[in-house]
């Protein structure tokens, strides 16, 4: 039996390597092409082009993957049965779970190296490919991000914000500090939401406090309605605070939601953040089983062209659906759990169905 997972490993990992330097390949020809005009307009230097380089790689391998694993299993199996190697190995009584075996077995290890790529290397490639395409090459003057909150200065005043949801168009816990030419505080702004409406921030209900310039005493406080607040960013300028979270671990992401949540902020992007890191490294496992029925119903009939061309359209499906769930759980329309695993779920009873009639 080690003779024949020697041959079944060495045959998919053969496979899978091929895959995942094709996909790496054509997703980063692609990218580069998309932002090649950027960097050169922004005069970026080679060491640059080596910054990009060497952090989208990793990312890429972890969006590429589960594909890889899917034309992997397909190709692999498609192709024993094909040569009629499934039929001898299964007349010689070899049933068709220890011949996948080895396989999910690999697959399975595959899942695990992306949990641990998603909690302690995606997060920090991508704050260096954040930090380089936005900062370094576009220039933009940084807004201070911390793992909960915003803040930046604009002029006379320093401005907080909890949490900026630019689907809804609205901050949220915004505090503005407004300072002398002494730097002493004058005046303090807070409010619990603001929308951006007809291009300016405006707030339902504010609560200003005025200091005294001198002793920096709190001299009065004012409760106002329907105030526009002078913010000099629009919503698109807070992209980066969405971003954020790409930045972020499992560990970072419970701890911000936790702590949004507890000073009565919404955390829902957080929280679907958070479980689809642990949903999507077991893409893989759930795209090799689901290879598995396509590849044997196939038989003789398989070959690469055919195999190639349905694992892409499953990942097309997969992705369409994913998108789909996890756009709902961002706007609360599901919980957050489901929308980041409900795709598993839907394809692993996909895979269930067609391998039991495979059985058949």
């Amino acid at each position: 039996m080690k003779i024949l997972n020697r041959f079944l490993l060495k045959h998919f990992m053969r496979i899978l390597s091929l895959c995942i330097a094709a996909f790496i390949g054509i997703y980063l020809l692609i990218d580069f092409f998309e932002k090649v005009d950027n960097l050169i307009e922004y005069k970026a230097t080679a060491w640059d082009y080596f910054i990009y380089l060497s952090n989208n790689i990793p990312f890429i391998f972890v969006q590429i993957l589960p594909l890889s694993i899917l034309t992997s299993m397909v190709l692999t199996l498609g192709g024993l049965s094909r040569t009629n190697e499934i039929t001898a190995m299964r007349a010689c009584g070899v049933n068709l779970w220890r011949i996948v075996q080895p396989l999910m077995s690999l697959i399975l290890l595959l899942s695990f190296l992306l949990l641990l790529l998603n909690e302690f290397a995606i997060p920090w490639n991508s704050k260096q490919l954040n930090n380089l395409l936005e900062v370094k090459l576009k220039g933009k003057k940084q807004i201070q991000l911390t793992r909960n909150e915003i803040w930046y200065r604009n002029d006379n005043q320093i401005i907080n914000i909890a949490v900026a949801n630019l689907q809804k168009q609205q901050l949220q816990g915004v505090k503005i500090f407004t300072f002398n030419e002494q730097q002493k505080i004058t005046k303090r702004q807070d409010t619990t939401v603001v929308h951006f409406k007809n291009r300016a921030w405006r707030a339902e209900n504010l609560n200003e406090m005025i200091f005294d310039s001198e002793s920096g005493d709190l001299v009065k406080t004012i409760n106002l309605e329907n105030q526009t607040l002078d913010i000099d960013r629009v919503p698109e300028d807070f992209s980066g605070r969405e971003n954020l979270n790409n930045e972020l671990n499992f560990r970072q992401l419970s701890a911000m939601a936790e702590k949004l949540e507890r000073e009565g902020y919404d955390a829902t992007r957080q929280r679907v953040d958070m479980h689809s890191r642990l949903a999507a490294p077991f893409t893989c496992l759930i795209m090799g089983f689901l290879g598995i029925p396509f590849a044997l119903q196939r038989g003789r009939n398989s070959n690469i062209a055919l195999g190639v061309g349905l694992s892409l359209g499953i990942g097309v499906i997969y992705f369409i659906i994913q998108s789909l769930v996890m756009a709902f759980g961002y706007s609360n329309a599901i919980p957050p759990l489901f929308a980041a695993w409900s795709a598993n779920f839907i394809f692993l009873l996909l895979g269930i169905w067609l391998l039991l009639n495979v059985q058949e």
